[in-house]
């Protein structure tokens, strides 16, 4: 068996929180979508607002009033689930500036040629959420005045307050960071690849930053795939809360191995040839071109959760296994 490395968080991590309450807009403010309407709860409540009595609601729709009362009751209850939500916490971990060989070295098992060459890359510091985005932050996100897209409050496969979100695309992970943006004064916004690689490393150089292998015990992922000679463990076939293994790495972050991919910054380059080393984002002219996504997930194989892995998909993509962790370039005195 090879050598697994597990790091507590280290008590000098520093950190802010971001407390996230008192914006639910008023009931006459939001939209069928952010109150996560049925399709006839959001016909029933586009008339209403529109003026309509319940009356000729029920003429419009074809429906009795009493079912025009109880959809509207429905949509009341909604907006009050929404109103009793208690304060939700972002924290923020303090990413120190630092340098980072970027990319996998020959020698590692399972690695990929879009993983080359390796390269030096300095980075600057940042804040980065301690975990995914949940499912509980995102609600409160999705009931914030809207930037430029409407958002799901509910968007995801496998429900839980504390699990991350998913099926939500580039696109909508950018919507939140604008929405955060405007919410608290704060520049958000998606890591670069190279933040999010050298945040997960933290310092390390080996496949996991828990050392050279993973076992289910530690992160999701699909435990019955090995790797370099690991063993076999749970396929939980599911999200899972974002602090259940609650082991963080050297700069105090966890579940960046497994559990729910993480979108990045970055338009999708085959390899490192050409690519920027300052640590920002590398573009290209063409806007709705793939995006890079970064740790792999509950669904995938260990080799897909390395520290290096990248893959893409189109940022219109939404699935059960892609979310996403926010970052703030905004230094602050702690």
């Amino acid at each position: 068996m090879t050598e697994l490395i597990l790091r507590k968080e280290r008590k000098q991590v520093r950190y802010f929180t971001e407390q996230l309450h008192g914006a639910v807009k008023e009931l006459a403010n939001l939209t069928p979508q952010e109150l996560n309407l049925a399709p006839r709860e959001s016909e029933v409540w586009n008339l209403r607002q529109a003026g309509y009595t319940y009356q000729q609601i029920a003429a419009e729709l074809y429906i009795t009033i009493n079912t025009v009362k109880k959809h509207l009751k429905n949509i009341f209850v909604k907006h009050s689930q929404m109103l009793e939500t208690e304060v939700v916490d972002l924290d923020m971990i303090l990413v120190p500036a630092g340098t980072i060989w970027m990319g996998s070295p020959d020698d590692e098992p399972e690695c990929s040629e879009d993983e080359e060459p390796q390269r030096e890359v300095n980075i600057s510091s940042f804040f980065m959420g301690r975990y995914p985005v949940t499912q509980a932050q995102w609600r409160f996100v999705a009931g914030l005045a809207q930037a430029k897209r409407a958002l799901k409050l509910e968007p995801s496969n496998f429900k839980g307050n504390n699990r991350p979100v998913e099926q939500v695309s580039w696109y909508d992970a950018v919507e939140c960071c604008d929405r955060l943006t405007q919410f608290t004064g704060r520049p958000y916004r998606l890591p670069s690849e190279a933040e999010w690689e050298y945040a997960c490393r933290s310092g390390t150089t080996t496949p996991f930053y828990f050392g050279k292998t993973l076992t289910a015990k530690i992160a999701n992922y699909n435990g019955i795939y090995t790797y370099n000679d690991g063993s076999k463990g749970e396929y939980r076939e599911e999200t899972t809360p974002v602090d259940q293994f609650e082991i963080a790495n050297a700069f105090g972050l966890c579940d960046m191995h497994g559990n729910v991919w993480e979108w990045c910054e970055d338009h999708w380059h085959e390899n490192y040839e050409g690519a920027p080393k300052d640590g920002r984002a590398w573009l290209s002219e063409n806007e709705d071109a793939k995006r890079v996504r970064r740790g792999g997930s509950w669904y995938d194989a260990p080799r897909y959760c390395r520290s290096a892995s990248r893959v893409y998909y189109a940022p219109v993509n939404r699935f059960n296994s892609i979310g996403f962790r926010v970052v703030c370039s905004a230094p602050r005195t702690l």
